[in-house]
């Protein structure tokens, strides 16, 4: 079984960097004017700097256990040496430098430019996928070498962009939907639900982009001859449990998509939104958790072999 502070730190930085592109982006398509503006709706300057710094200390905590792994050692023995053997002497390292980098002006623009919202969110938008699309290096998507290798980092890159989109949205659904009855007055009340059914649409292409990065890694990674392996390897039994729960997630937005977002209009034409909140809650809160599992397996997948490799 994969060391279980590795997997811990793993999740830690899909989580976290998902979340910090995904919640700009989120801003971008959902909110207009105003509501961009920082602490006016989703208090986006604390919330965005607090996980710009969470990120800087999982990256640093997972710089440690990779140079501890590498030394045999446990991470509370680790030296200065190897780790800075691993940041200067690695392309893991050289990515590890730019995902701080990235983070740093993350950082940067959660706390400056906000007389600009737009711009502001953008830039956070754009150094945000930097430091995400820096996870594709950790796992499998570096493995390979050629042009299959580039094909694959695109691959886990589009899907880690499309995931965080997702999480992102998530995240930002439910700092909107989860709130005091005092604080659910019928104008948030509409805005979430405008929320809702933008992301509706963003949602479609991001289910697509997933499908189709999950099905290049998968035919990589495994390949038609051995989807045997998928019952009978750890790996397999994992990827099988990803699998049904992302399903799960498609259900749930399917049925907010289809019925529960429809349900909060008619609601609020009745002038009963507060009651329609409700159902919403329930439903993110179990798609919330799902997305959670999934992360957790994918962090657990990375530090096992494919059945592709042979191993």
């Amino acid at each position: 079984m994969p060391d279980t502070v590795a997997t811990a730190v793993r999740l830690g930085l899909y989580l976290d960097l998902m979340l910090l592109f995904g919640l700009p982006m989120f801003g971008l398509y959902t909110l207009r004017g105003a509501e961009r503006q920082s602490g006016s709706v989703l208090r986006f300057r604390p919330v965005l700097a607090a996980i710009a710094l969470v990120g800087i200390g999982l990256s640093i905590l997972g710089v440690m256990v990779l140079a501890a792994s590498m030394g045999g050692v446990p991470i509370g023995e680790v030296d200065r040496a190897t780790v800075s053997l691993v940041i200067s002497g690695t392309t893991i390292g050289t990515v590890w430098q730019l995902r701080i980098a990235a983070l740093l002006l993350v950082l940067y623009f959660s706390i400056v430019g906000w007389q600009r919202p737009t711009f502001a969110l953008a830039s956070l938008s754009i150094t945000a996928a930097v430091a995400l699309s820096t996870l594709a290096w950790t796992g499998h998507g570096a493995a390979d070498e050629g042009a299959l290798g580039w094909l694959h980092l695109a691959a886990d890159i589009t899907h880690l962009l499309a995931a965080g989109i997702w999480i992102g949205a998530l995240c930002g659904l439910c700092l909107l939907i989860f709130r005091s009855a005092t604080r659910m007055a019928a104008e948030h009340i509409h805005l979430s639900h405008r929320a809702l059914d933008g992301f509706a649409r963003v949602g479609s292409i991001v289910v697509g982009l997933l499908i189709v990065s999950g099905l290049v890694n998968s035919w990589i990674l495994i390949g038609p001859s051995k989807l045997g392996a998928l019952f009978t390897t750890l790996y397999g039994i994992l990827l099988l449990g990803k699998l049904l729960l992302f399903g799960a997630m498609l259900l749930l937005a399917a049925a907010n998509r289809f019925f529960l977002t429809p349900a909060l209009a008619a609601a609020l034409e009745r002038g009963e939104g507060a009651a329609a909140v409700g159902a919403l809650r329930r439903s993110l809160l179990i798609e919330s958790s799902c997305a959670i599992a999934i992360l957790a397996l994918v962090a657990w997948l990375g530090l096992l072999a494919p059945p592709a490799s042979g191993m």
